[in-house]
């Protein structure tokens, strides 16, 4: 089912059947849309599967952040990620990387803050304005997290070669890139 709520049937790749969404090959009145060109069916495919891993991505997500903080929000636990990785940063710089705006990011860092997990201190570079850091406790805490999940792939993805595995991860970062823009 796609996210408009129609189904379709298709045909497979090479056969050049177009079955219409009654699934009578057109015989049908009215205008139900065509099965997509089996040329779109790897978009079909790319579709399905990157709502299946986002749906388990997302789940996996509010698992993590409880286990970083019983009380932290599943959306803070990538502000948490992105701070881990590339040091402290301006409120505004994580805003835009998450795609939030000022307000949502004011209230996730404040959140964040009461929680112990992170600090705000002057940006050297700008005197008027202030950079967001991991606290030692929050920097512990999400290692904790991020290392049992490492072994949860090294553990799911055993089977697989190396070279698959950064592969995928190569792929993924083009992926990410290509939606940042």
């Amino acid at each position: 089912m796609t996210g408009s709520g129609r189904k379709f049937q298709t045909a497979k790749p090479g056969r050049g059947t177009e079955v219409h969404e009654d699934g009578n090959n057109g015989t049908g009145e009215g205008t139900a849309p065509v099965a997509p060109r089996c040329a779109d069916q790897e978009f079909l495919a790319l579709e399905r599967e990157l709502t299946v891993l986002l749906r388990r991505a997302r789940a996996s997500q509010g698992e993590m952040a409880r286990e970083v903080h019983p009380d932290l929000e599943s959306a803070a636990y990538g502000l948490l990620i992105r701070l881990d990785e590339q040091g402290g940063q301006r409120a505004t710089e994580l805003a835009a990387y998450i795609g939030v705006g000022k307000a949502t990011m004011s209230r996730q860092l404040r959140a964040l803050e009461d929680l112990g997990l992170i600090a705000r201190e002057p940006d050297p570079a700008d005197g008027r304005a202030w950079l967001v850091t991991l606290t030692d406790e929050g920097r512990g805490r999400v290692g904790q997290v991020r290392e049992a999940r490492r072994a949860r792939y090294v553990s799911q993805l055993a089977h697989w070669d190396r070279r698959e595995v950064a592969e995928l991860a190569r792929l993924l970062h083009e992926l990410n890139g290509v939606a940042e823009k």
